[in-house]
């Protein structure tokens, strides 16, 4: 990675993180006792990293974030642990979806590199995983198992519409 994708990710994660905890913390979209629509942005930190990150920079970075965001949310260890899985499955993810032709050094999972059905593709997956994860631990028994399953499927859905938006707005190349 050159400086400037440095840079850019750097504010990216500031961006997102400041969004997530001064923002999104806030927005209740709850309906009487339906209470299952949350956004969650900060996973976006870690699957916009580029594609060569090294591993065990992922999972540092996931847990430095993870920790920043149970701060805010007053959860001890339910983000970190929810973002740690995110960032050790995210190299797997981008193995089962490599292109053909592989990826370069310089490729960073993006609407504008990937294209749009690779994108939604990762980031839809990757957004399951994490929340999945994230609802199981915040239960911590499957016992709620449907609970968990409609906390997951309508977090994923605005969430994914939410960054989808944002990403075409600011149109990340990197």
């Amino acid at each position: 990675m050159n400086s400037s994708t440095i840079t850019r990710n750097i504010i990216r994660a500031i961006g997102l993180l400041l969004f997530q905890v001064l923002v999104l913390i806030r927005v209740d979209l709850s309906i009487g006792d339906f209470t299952y629509v949350h956004f969650l942005i900060y996973p976006f930190i870690i699957l916009l990293l580029p594609v060569n990150t090294p591993k065990a920079f992922v999972l540092i970075s996931g847990f430095v974030i993870g920790i920043i965001v149970d701060m805010f949310y007053n959860s001890p260890g339910v983000h970190t642990a929810a973002l740690l899985i995110t960032s050790y499955v995210r190299s797997l993810i981008l193995l089962m979806l490599q292109p053909y032709e592989g990826y370069t050094n310089k490729t960073s999972p993006t609407l504008v590199q990937m294209g749009f059905s690779w994108f939604i593709s990762y980031i839809a997956i990757m957004l399951v995983i994490h929340c999945f994860a994230y609802f199981s631990f915040e239960a911590f028994t499957f016992v709620y198992f449907f609970k968990i399953f409609l906390n997951t499927i309508f977090t994923v859905i605005p969430t994914l519409i939410l960054f989808t938006i944002m990403h075409l707005v600011f149109r990340s190349k990197y």
